[in-house]
């Protein structure tokens, strides 16, 4: 699974407990809101970037649907 920007910080630290480090490196609170919500859109890609790679998932992990 990717993360996307529709996911919340919430369930994305629910699932994979590593990504707490990046939340607080970029401010981001724990909530329920989307990360498109919550997050500076300057900084959107970057922290979705950085909370694909600590738990190691890429378009090249994900299969379409699922």
């Amino acid at each position: 699974m990717v993360i996307q920007p529709n996911m919340s910080p919430k369930a994305i630290s629910e699932i994979w407990t590593n990504t707490k480090d990046i939340f607080s490196e970029f401010n981001v609170p724990i909530s329920e809101w989307p990360l498109e919500k919550t997050v500076e859109t300057t900084i959107l890609n970057l922290v979705i970037k950085e909370l694909n790679k600590i738990v190691g998932s890429s378009s090249s992990t994900c299969i379409e649907g699922g």
